[in-house]
C-alpha cells in the first residue's frame, strides 16, 4: 500500500489535471495542548513551495478542535504538506505540552529540568530541546559554563573529591554538578562529600524520594545547604512533581515523563479548492 505522499513522489499523476488549481488547507489540533515546532514548519512549508498564511505562535495554547495553520498551494504541494507538516508540528506539541504540565505541578520550588533531549538522535535533538524550553522547562541542570560529573566519570578520576579538583584545574570557575547514587559510600556520605569538596549542584540521581530528602535535611545539619543546590532525578513522574512541590529540593529532572511524552494529535482539512 502506498500512501498519498508516495504518490506524489513517485509521478505526480494523482493531480496531473489539477494544475490549474489552488487547494486551501488547515492543520486542526484534535486535543488542547502547547504547540511547539513552528519554525521547522514554516521552513518546511517554504520548502514546498506553499504558502503558510496563517500560523499560531511558538508556545501559544491550542484548544481542541483549534486551527493551527493555514496555508494554499497546488494540490501536489499540500499532500506533500500534509503529514510533512504535521510531523513536524504534533510530537513537539506533545513534549511542551508534557513540559507545562509538570512545571505547573511542581509549582515554583523545585524547577523543573528536561535533560534527557541529548540522548535523541542528533537530527532531532534540537526540536526536542526547543519543546522543553517552550513548556517552560530547563533544558539543562545547570546555567553554563558547568562541567556535569556522572558515575562513570567520578569511578574512573578515583572519587567525588579527586572528580571535582580535577574540574578545578582544567575548567577553573565553571560549576561542579556531581551525580550521586549512594554507590561509592552511602547516599548521605556522598552528598557531604560532594558539598565539602565544592560541588554547586549535587544531582541525587536514585529516584528514591527518601533519599533526597535526608540528603538535605543533613546538609542543612551540617551548614553546608545554602552552598550547594540539590537535584533529584530518576524516572520521574508527574504524580511524583506533584509530591515534591514546595520541598526543599531546587530542580527536578524529569527525562521520559517529558521527552518520551506523546504527540499532539492533529488533522489536515482541506478548506477551499479555486480555480488559478
Amino acid at each position: 500500500m502506498q500512501d498519498i505522499e508516495n504518490i506524489a513522489y513517485i509521478d505526480g499523476e494523482l493531480f496531473a489535471d489539477m494544475a490549474d488549481r489552488t487547494v486551501t488547507a488547515a492543520i486542526v489540533s484534535n486535543e488542547a495542548g502547547i504547540l511547539s515546532g513552528v519554525a521547522a514548519a514554516c521552513t518546511r512549508g517554504d520548502e514546498l513551495g506553499i504558502d503558510v498564511a496563517n500560523i499560531r505562535e511558538e508556545g501559544s495554547e491550542i484548544k481542541e478542535g483549534e486551527e493551527v495553520a493555514r496555508f494554499t498551494g497546488p494540490p501536489r504541494q499540500i499532500a506533500l504538506a500534509g503529514e510533512s507538516l504535521i510531523g513536524l508540528l504534533a510530537k513537539p506539541s506533545g513534549i511542551a505540552t508534557a513540559a507545562r504540565a509538570c512545571v505547573k505541578a511542581a509549582g515554583r520550588k523545585p524547577k523543573v529540568v528536561c535533560s534527557a533531549w541529548k540522548k535523541m538522535p542528533p537530527a532531532y535533538n534540537e526540536a526536542v530541546r526547543q519543546a522543553i524550553v517552550t513548556g517552560g522547562a530547563l533544558p539543562h541542570i545547570a546555567a553554563d559554563p558547568f562541567v556535569y560529573l556522572d558515575a562513570n566519570h567520578i569511578e574512573m578520576l578515583g572519587g567525588i573529591r579527586q572528580a571535582i579538583e580535577a574540574v578545578t584545574r582544567v575548567a577553573e570557575g565553571q560549576t561542579a554538578v556531581v551525580q550521586i547514587k549512594g554507590k561509592q559510600a552511602s547516599i548521605i556520605k556522598e552528598a557531604l562529600e560532594a558539598a565539602e569538596s565544592g560541588a554547586g549542584i549535587i544531582f541525587v540521581d536514585t529516584g528514591v524520594q527518601l533519599d533526597v530528602m535526608e540528603v538535605t535535611y543533613e546538609l542543612e545539619r551540617a551548614g553546608l545547604r545554602k552552598k550547594v543546590k540539590v537535584a533529584f532525578g530518576g524516572n520521574i513522574t508527574l504524580k511524583d512533581l506533584r509530591k515534591l512541590k514546595g520541598q526543599d529540593i531546587d530542580m527536578v529532572d524529569t527525562g521520559r515523563e517529558i521527552a518520551d511524552a506523546p504527540f499532539l494529535d492533529m488533522r489536515l482539512e482541506v478548506v477551499d479548492v479555486a480555480e488559478s
